[in-house]
């Protein structure tokens, strides 16, 4: 097996490094091949946007999907873990538009070099596999599944109000409003209608909800997600109109508060407002004003409380009181009916409204506990009571007014019960240019048609040019939009979210150019082990299993979810550093440009500027970002210390779910490790040959060869534990650097004696190959093995080897510790109360004492009690 390394004494990163990926390469170690005889093994870390550089977020990622699954095909799985990238996107588009450069040069650009930076790293990807999501071959597949749901009514279009950023000139999710502007360009953001296509996932929402409980995923996760979809049990209520003959309709979950209604809010795209402020400016004005305002409802929730009356009269259903009806700038069109019924006494909104604007505050529950005492001066009660004030409903509980007052809507016909979701259909148009082009053709008077599957793909010019307004060039070029007489081509494309949602699925079969999806996705999914940020816990998993169920229903594929374990990985933080501007912004300066002074804690106490020798602020730990100015260039960490090191680093310093805390000091302590393991391994071999054995009960062992083949197999078997269930592999990495302190102390250099240090230090270099594979590759081969590392097994616990021959018994006198006691396992409770007693710390505290009483608690604890 010729890697084209010469061996060395001394430890050489970079050409241990080039030799392995040089083997792995010319034997293609990492091609997936479908195999009905082996358990398949499919891993997935969540794929990268394009940016041009790696960063370390990427790095630790990518690292854990390794690890996890070198580690399985060493369990001898047929594993498959493939690398693509996420790659249309906004920006694509701001780059063009600052370095007048085409998007898509911009973005095959970076994945070139993306793409050398991870396989530095030695990821054992599946690269015959990859795919760009703006790569025609990938979206036409999109596009073609795009008519298939046209085709089964799951999509439809229809005016709606968006987030629109006038600068960036496309529709914003609204979590990615911000503080009421845009996120990436922060201008203000703008309510606006215009024509959308929409995705029917609230046809999905119970099964979206149901199927979270077939997935191994965070708890968090899940609660996250059921948040999000929002499931409610409430009451679907109609109010009439004073002097009009529409009704307006509303939905509460707190059917039991309805004689508290003093007043009903409705948001400013609510129909009614829109009529109402035709004739009355103000109102036209306040509503324009709600349009510039927050988006989100947690936007909302912070936000002064403001409103306008209509001048319309609602009559409650019940009492048949009018309530006058304002616009509320909390409320939004978008959730419910765009309509509230406002209880101020039971909701803190209300209260907060109805107070800054005099509105009556009708107290209807009362705490169950007649001692708690409500002042609705202070704050709306919020919580669930008995009915007051509220006729002949006075007196019920919660579950009993729910059901008492819903059945009396409905006898009235005035209301109902109903399932309702928070979840929303997925509005998927956007303005923009960098992305897949909707197939859809507009024509005369509105109407609208999927192209034709034979017509397919609508492909993106990729020669264009933007102008200052940054607007889609699609918009300006007739020769991509213009067809026949009065129809034309759609120029908004796809939310990059749909690439997203189903890339892992098409991994599967890369390489068909005849359909979307075959046979092979059948075997490979779902995935085993999906790893990714949880910034992606709501929207980015919630589309894949709703694209994954729509793909099933189509039978594309035969499983319900397409992720069957989540790893959410934590973020990688470094130390900040700033100077203060006289205007009040700050100067962040890289870490690796400041010298800092540390306390006897470790803690940073004085930072110095390199370069002009001045202080520096502290701003304390935060997570990479270049705004902060405190990344670590990957790179130049794999150049200075090797790849196994970083990779060594990410795994060592932190448990994957949590937060990582760069350090250079932790990096140069693990390359101080690496660099150990090889002169371990050297000098093992330069010991001699030792004897062969094949089977070790045979063998009798001195005590210190039994005790290294104890902690060789109490290493194995935790190592197995803390990777392949517990996956915490700083744990497992600190066992094997305790097995490697065992190793320097053993001092058998016997033939036999080098047999077990051998069995040793092959279980270290493959119980490290996952984490530090290309310096592991090259030992496994200095051991004189003919077989790549890549395809040996992982090593077995041998349980003969875990009988300890002694064990350590705590000895106390009078409950205090006074010996640690070495005491053979078969040894008799008779023979371990002599040995205590004889133990020199136990005759001192016993002298001049009388034993009353001897306690052995077996295989733990001796008690002397004396007096």
């Amino acid at each position: 097996m010729d890697t084209e390394y010469t061996a060395s004494s001394e430890y050489q990163p970079k050409a241990i490094e080039a030799a392995a990926q040089t083997y792995w390469d010319s034997q293609e170690c990492f091609k997936a091949v479908e195999d009905t005889s082996k358990e398949k093994f499919y891993c997935l870390s969540m794929f990268p946007y394009p940016s041009g550089k790696l960063h370390m977020g990427h790095v630790r990622n990518y690292t854990i999907g390794d690890v996890i699954s070198r580690y399985q095909r060493m369990q001898g799985k047929n594993v498959l873990q493939p690398m693509g990238w996420d790659a249309f996107g906004l920006p694509a588009e701001n780059a063009a538009i600052k370095n007048q450069v085409a998007p898509a040069k911009w973005t095959y650009e970076n994945i070139a070099y993306m793409r050398q930076q991870l396989k530095a790293l030695g990821f054992a990807y599946d690269w015959s596999r990859e795919l760009a999501t703006c790569d025609v071959s990938y979206y036409r597949w999109e596009q073609w599944f795009f008519g298939q749901l046209v085709k089964k009514g799951l999509i439809y279009k229809k005016n709606a109000i968006v987030n629109w950023d006038p600068v960036d000139q496309t529709v914003l999710a609204n979590e990615q409003v911000i503080d009421g502007r845009g996120w990436r360009s922060g201008a203000l953001v703008e309510r606006k209608e215009i024509p959308q296509w929409f995705l029917k996932i609230t046809d999905y929402a119970e099964d979206l909800l149901a199927d979270l409980d077939k997935v191994d995923w965070p708890e968090q996760v899940k609660i996250m997600q059921r948040n999000w979809i929002g499931k409610s049990y409430g009451v679907e209520l109609s109010f009439d109109l004073e002097g009009r003959s529409e009704q307006l309709k509303v939905y509460t979950t707190r059917p039991d508060t309805l004689m508290g209604v003093t007043f009903v809010s409705i948001a400013a795209g609510h129909p009614l407002a829109q009529e109402m402020a035709q004739n009355h400016p103000e109102l036209a004005a306040f509503i324009e004003e709600c349009n510039q305002g927050g988006t989100s409802e947690a936007e909302l929730a912070k936000q002064e409380k403001r409103g306008m009356p209509t001048g319309l009269m609602a009559i409650h259903p019940i009492t048949g009181e009018t309530v006058p009806v304002w616009v509320a700038n909390f409320v939004l069109m978008e959730y419910g009916t765009g309509a509230v019924m406002a209880v101020p006494a039971h909701d803190q909104r209300d209260w907060e409204f109805a107070q800054a604007y005099q509105l009556p505050i009708k107290q209807v529950i009362a705490p169950l506990d007649a001692q708690t005492e409500v002042d609705l001066q202070q704050a709306a009660y919020t919580e669930k009571g008995r009915l007051v004030n509220s006729g002949q409903f006075d007196g019920l509980a919660f579950d009993e007014a729910f059901q008492a007052i819903a059945a009396h809507l409905e006898a009235q016909g005035r209301g109902e019960t109903k399932v309702n979701f928070r979840l929303r259909d997925w509005g998927v148009s956007r303005q923009r240019y960098w992305g897949a082009p909707i197939p859809v053709e507009n024509g005369p008077e509105g109407a609208t048609r999927p192209v034709a599957d034979a017509d397919l793909p609508v492909a993106l010019p990729q020669e264009v040019e933007f102008d200052a307004t940054g607007s889609s060039p699609l918009k300006k070029m007739p020769s991509f939009y213009q067809l026949e007489e009065g129809w034309q081509r759609e120029t908004d494309t796809f939310d990059t979210f749909m690439e997203s949602s189903w890339y892992y699925a098409r991994f599967c079969c890369a390489d068909n150019e005849e359909a979307m999806l075959d046979e092979r996705a059948n075997y490979w999914l779902p995935v085993d082990y999906y790893i990714g940020g949880i910034e992606h816990a709501i929207l980015h998993l919630l589309y894949a299993r709703f694209f994954h169920k729509l793909m099933r229903d189509l039978g594309l594929v035969d499983s319900d979810e397409p992720f069957k374990r989540l790893l959410t990985q934590g973020m990688v933080v470094a130390d900040t550093y700033y100077r203060e501007q006289a205007n009040g912004a700050k100067d962040w300066f890289n870490p690796a440009d400041v010298e800092v002074e540390r306390d006897a804690k470790g803690q940073i106490v004085r930072a110095i500027c390199i370069q002009d020798q001045q202080e520096v602020q502290i701003g304390g730990i935060e997570k990479m970002s270049k705004s902060k100015n405190n990344g670590v260039d990957p790179q130049a960490m794999i150049d200075k210390y090797g790849a196994d090191t970083v990779r060594l680093f990410m795994m060592f310093a932190a448990p994957p779910e949590q937060s990582l805390e760069w350090s250079d000091a932790g990096v140069e302590g693990a390359h101080r490790f690496v660099k150990r393991l090889w002169r371990l391994v050297q000098e093992h071999i330069s010991e001699g040959e030792p004897v062969a054995i094949s089977a070790w009960e045979q063998v009798e062992l001195t005590g210190a060869q039994k005790e290294l083949r104890l902690k060789t197999h109490e290493t194995i078997a935790k190592v197995t534990d803390d990777i392949g269930r517990r996956t915490t592999f700083n744990t497992a990495i600190a066992a094997v650097m305790e097995l490697c302190n065992a190793l320097n102390k053993y001092t058998d250099a016997s033939a036999q004696g080098l047999a077990v240090a051998r069995e040793a230090v092959e279980a270290v270099v493959r119980l490290l190959a996952p984490v530090t594979p290309h310096i592991c590759h090259q030992l496994w081969q200095d051991l004189g093995h003919t077989q790549a590392l890549i395809d040996a097994p992982w090593p077995q616990v041998d349980q003969a080897a875990l009988v300890k021959a002694s064990l350590e018994l705590v000895v106390q006198v009078n409950g205090k510790l006074r010996a640690h006691l070495e005491v053979p396992v078969e040894a008799s409770k008779e023979e371990v109360e002599k040995l205590a007693l004889v133990a020199p710390n136990v005759v001192r505290h016993l002298e001049g004492k009388n034993i009353r009483k001897v306690i052995v608690v077996p295989k733990k604890l001796v008690n002397i009690v004396a007096n």
